[in-house]
């Protein structure tokens, strides 16, 4: 038995909770992840999970012996690194999860220069606005905006999102300028629901001192970005986005900007990724690129929104 690549399957069950969902990230059969787990028990005389049908958990001992294998795993991997040319040009699968929007247009447009500094790295990018289980889908960092919730992440600060409120030229002629926050009762708004709790979010404005928050009518609602921006275009409504986002189309003159003296509450973007766990030369390079990628990039630079006329 391989001792090490026990260690790192016990991890993963560990990790994810189930067999079969260890055996996809290892890719490795199920049936092998059950031998090699049970061959581990043996030769530690000792039980380290329990197993019902539906669920994988740790027993203490297992508990106890996790954590050393983090750590025996993490100087192991280190010591590779340190010997290797890793360091000077990572390799290897990395999973990272992002926003459609995000994805499209921040991300993609730049893997030329990614892949150009480091073409060993095979990146599957997982796009979408569905938060993703980090730990249980074996995603190794992702970019998420707005406030996080308590868990086990590490989350570094790369940016601030702001947002503008606009519709289309026509939706204004047909509808009106709205003024005010309160004048959107009145309009038709598209919504956006959540694709973990389908709740819809209310709709948030500042100006100064003032912050309103409020559900607006909307005959549509979607949980995807692309499609919420898709809506706008298309005259079903107002919309609110970042503004990275609408820069192209308000510049356009595609969309118009409305109450440009109301805004919308900043949104921190972070990139996570799991705690506890050894930072890769793959992980911490993306980390390093996508960090100085939001600081530079022209869409992120403090400057006035252009509109078109």
């Amino acid at each position: 038995m391989n001792k090490l690549q026990a260690m790192e399957v016990f991890v993963q069950v560990v990790d994810c909770g189930s067999f079969t969902k260890a055996a996809d990230q290892l890719q490795l059969p199920k049936a092998t992840v059950s031998t090699m787990l049970q061959s581990l028990e043996k030769a530690l005389s000792v039980k380290l999970l329990h197993r019902t049908t539906r669920h994988v958990s740790v027993t203490s001992d297992g508990a106890a012996y996790y954590e050393r294998c983090l750590r025996i795993l993490s100087d192991v991997r280190e010591a590779e690194e340190s010997l290797s040319r890793n360091r000077a040009s990572p390799s290897g699968r990395l999973r990272v999860d992002v926003s459609t929007g995000t994805a499209n247009d921040i991300i993609i447009p730049s893997l030329p220069d990614f892949f150009a500094r480091y073409p060993d790295i095979s990146l599957e990018l997982g796009c979408g606005d569905r938060p993703v289980d980090l730990v249980e889908e074996g995603v190794d960092c992702a970019i998420r905006a707005g406030i996080l919730p308590d868990s086990n992440l590490i989350a570094r600060r790369i940016g601030i999102l702001n947002f503008v409120t606009c519709a289309t030229p026509a939706y204004v002629a047909q509808y009106g300028r709205p003024t005010h926050p309160r004048d959107l009762l009145a309009h038709r708004c598209v919504n956006y629901f959540s694709q973990k709790t389908g709740k819809v979010f209310d709709w948030d404005f500042t100006r100064g001192d003032e912050e309103i928050s409020i559900p607006l009518p909307s005959n549509l609602a979607v949980n995807d970005s692309t499609a919420y921006i898709t809506a706008g275009l298309n005259g079903l409504g107002v919309i609110q986005m970042p503004t990275y986002s609408m820069e192209p189309y308000l510049a356009s003159g595609e969309m118009v900007l409305l109450m440009e003296d109301w805004g919308s509450p900043p949104l921190p973007v972070n990139v996570v990724y799991p705690q506890n766990r050894h930072l890769s030369a793959k992980v911490r390079v993306f980390v390093e690129w996508v960090a100085d990628l939001f600081v530079t990039h022209p869409r992120f630079q403090s400057k006035p929104v252009h509109q078109k006329g």
